[in-house]
């Protein structure tokens, strides 16, 4: 049983330590990173005494104490952790520590809660540190009202959970983007003030920070200490990286998270609580892809997360559109078949009055006109051919041309003056509502019951603007997040083997509270290879590849007109789960067996995609990429070498391969299964036309320390690289 009473209290799980002392009145983190060791009661004392700041001239008149719950009582000039009022008064917050409760996890790690309390306003405020055995650490609080407190409300206007930073944490990564060109990578130097990301999109939308990092300057996908955040949460967002000129204690800058909440949206009756959403911190001393690998350990860890081997998917949506012709289809799934497609998927447009994104949203019926049998041939002729079943749904949207806007206009989410403008002719419903709840339920049970639904693809193609709903047109931003996994949470309590896709205008909602509910992200709508490799690239710094969504699409592709290769669009698509997103009938034969080549590649190292450790090189030309899979036992490795655009450089020099112990020796060989690329040389180096005819033995030295001259490939071509272990 762990010292509850121990002034000095340290969780260490995969080489991360958290260490929180307990002062008055508010704890402090006295450090977050690498694990100090068994570190004694005088060591501890030590680490103790050196957090104690220098007074500096014209300044509060004793240290600065960084708290685990920052406000200007403590001589804080940075961004409270909250903030709030009773009708306008009770504005100044001072806390004091109430109790704290720690269980430790044999497996590494474990939870410690921090219950602090604030008079003037009536709040206890509860702080829980879950450090995984994955070396993630999980931050979230809990704002409760006292029940004998003022009867009015208190208004909380913001609530942000932290961490402190230290002097060497000194620039800072997080993402952009917009449709079809997702998590885009953006740098900049950690200055002073306040680096605020916030999102105001209803979802955490195309642009979405996604994850923030901050490291030593330089860090790289291999290299340099990194500290990073994601908040788990699918609505509005906050990320903030502040630094003050007289630092934060004896740290110099902070890290911090929460959900954005709007003005009036969560007023606390005495007895009524908040939970801010979980904020997951985690840091590693090998670059990005440590950091990577504890986001995929604890992803991989839950008891929530698929086991059994990720089905090749079709999706029709590329292949039919609106065009719902039941022969085509049925000769669509025998296409499917054929390549080796586990799973067929119906995308938009079989529902009531679908035939174009103008109508129908709603109203979650088969259209009889189109479909005058129900779903029933098409879904028995793909159950007949031995491939599951699913199905696009957009639950939370309407189209004002459908039954459901016209018979509950008051279900339509929006402010009570009139709708602004639609977005893909669609606006949100108002999940927060009993009756629409209830009708969504039944109608997505009824479908799924009916047909032996395995699958939904849950579309949200617009973003949220005056979301506001109900008398007075109250904040409805919070509320619509939580009646959403109320709804997610309900259907997998009736249809517990049922998988989810999040997909909303492809990437645009790609965050942890979602994927508590759901199985796998759409990363993108837009399978053009060459947007794709970077798409995939920086979604894999989160997400695992099994529960990213990855499609081999048509040439020209869909959203950017690009002109591609199939085996360059095979070989991106490999990485994750994947699909085909095109019109398998109009494939020619040679095309249909280079399909079929690749599902069976795919299958052979499912296990090894999806299991292993994500490795990434970095290189000093953006052109070129190399990327892979190494298991956890170092016994296996593929490895992905890509081009994406030409170069100044003719050669690439030696690169090293991510991931391999150099006291092993290994095998090698290039996979022809999809062909080879086109090469831009008269001849490759030495050891290619090897690895090309089998194994080449190579020394462990030689492939991940000193590295192999790669082939100069012509753009948008890839190179697929197995190794193995040898002896």
């Amino acid at each position: 049983m762990a010292d509850t009473t121990a002034r000095i209290v340290t969780l260490r799980a995969a080489g991360t330590a958290f260490v929180l002392e307990l002062t008055e009145p508010v704890p402090r983190v006295l450090h977050w990173g690498k694990d100090l060791g068994d570190l004694s009661t005088a060591d501890l004392a030590a680490l103790a005494l050196t957090a104690e700041p220098a007074v500096l001239n014209n300044a509060v008149d004793i240290p600065r104490r960084y708290t685990i719950w920052p406000t200007e009582a403590d001589g804080w000039a940075g961004t409270p952790a909250h903030n709030g009022h009773v009708d306008g008064g009770s504005a100044a917050p001072r806390l004091t520590t109430t109790g704290m409760s720690l269980r430790e996890d044999p497996e590494g790690g474990g939870e410690l809660t921090v219950s602090l309390t604030e008079g003037a306003a009536g709040l206890d405020i509860a702080v829980t540190y879950r450090l995984d055995p994955s070396g993630v650490l999980a931050v979230h609080a809990g704002i409760t009202r006292h029940t004998t407190a003022d009867p009015a409300p208190y208004d909380l206007a913001q609530a942000t959970v932290w961490l402190p930073l230290p002097r060497r944490a000194g620039e800072i990564l997080d993402f952009t983007g917009k449709w079809s060109r997702e998590r885009s990578p953006q740098r900049r130097p950690v200055g002073f003030g306040t680096h605020a990301r916030e999102v105001r999109r209803g979802k955490p939308g195309l642009d979405s920070p996604y994850l923030v990092a901050v490291g030593v300057p330089g860090f790289g996908f291999r290299d340099g200490e990194v500290w990073g955040l994601h908040v788990a949460w699918s609505g509005d967002q906050r990320y903030l990286v502040e630094r003050l000129p007289e630092g934060a204690g004896s740290h110099t800058a902070v890290l911090g998270g929460g959900e954005l909440l709007r003005a009036g949206e969560i007023r606390l009756a005495p007895g009524e609580s908040y939970q801010t959403p979980v904020c997951h911190y985690a840091w590693s001393g090998a670059g990005l892809d440590g950091l990577a690998e504890r986001f995929h350990t604890l992803l991989r860890a839950r008891p929530s997360h698929p086991r059994r081997p990720r089905p090749v998917i079709l999706n029709s949506w590329e292949a039919v559109y609106f065009d719902h012709d039941l022969d085509h289809l049925l000769r669509l799934v025998d296409r499917a078949a054929e390549v080796g497609v586990e799973r067929f998927v119906l995308d938009d447009g079989w529902f009531r009055g679908r035939r174009s994104d103008h109508a129908g949203l709603g109203d979650w019926t088969v259209d009889p006109k189109v479909w005058p049998g129900g779903l029933t041939p098409l879904v028995d002729h793909v159950r007949s051919l031995g491939m599951e079943f699913g199905l696009w749904f957009e639950p939370e949207m309407v189209n004002l041309d459908s039954d459901l806007a016209r018979e509950h206009p008051e279900w339509v989410l929006g402010p009570a003056a009139g709708l602004g403008p639609t977005a893909r002719h669609q606006y949100a419903l108002d999940l927060s509502q009993p009756g629409l709840a209830a009708y969504l339920l039944d109608a997505l049970d009824t479908l799924i019951t009916r047909y032996g639904i395995a699958y939904l693809k849950w579309d949200h193609n617009r973003e949220l603007y005056e979301a506001v709903h109900g008398p007075g047109d109250r904040p409805a931003g919070h509320a619509q997040v939580v009646a959403l996994y109320r709804l997610l949470d309900a259907l997998k309590e009736r249809h517990p083997a049922l998988e989810i896709e999040s997909c909303a205008s492809g990437g645009g909602r790609v965050d942890l509270g979602i994927l508590a509910r759901t199985d796998r992200v759409w990363a993108s709508d837009c399978n053009d290879p060459v947007e794709r490799q970077s798409i995939q690239r920086w979604t894999g710094q989160l997400l695992p590849p099994e529960l990213v969504g990855a499609h081999v699409g048509a040439t020209p592709s869909h959203t950017t007109a690009r002109v591609s290769s199939d085996a360059f669009r095979m070989a991106t698509a490999l990485f994750g789960h994947a699909g085909i997103e095109q019109d398998l009938t109009r494939c020619t034969p040679e095309e249909i067996a280079r399909l079929g080549a690749w599902t069976a590649l795919y299958r052979e190292l499912r296990p090894l995609l999806h299991g292993g450790r994500t490795v990434r090189a970095d290189l000093p030309d953006d052109a070129t990429l190399l990327h892979g899979v190494v298991a956890h036992d170092g016994t296996a490795a593929v490895y992905c070498w890509a081009r994406v655009a030409t170069s100044s450089e003719g050669q690439s020099g030696r690169v090293q391969f991510p991931g391999l112990d150099v006291a092993h020796p290994y095998e090698v060989r290039v996979r022809t299964d999809l062909g080879l690329p086109s090469f831009h040389q008269t001849s490759g180096p030495a050891w290619l036309p090897a690895a090309i005819d089998g194994w080449l033995p190579l020394p462990g030295a030689v492939l991940a320390s000193a590295g192999l001259p790669m082939p100069q490939l012509n753009p948008e071509q890839a190179l697929l690289i197995e190794v193995r272990r040898a002896g």
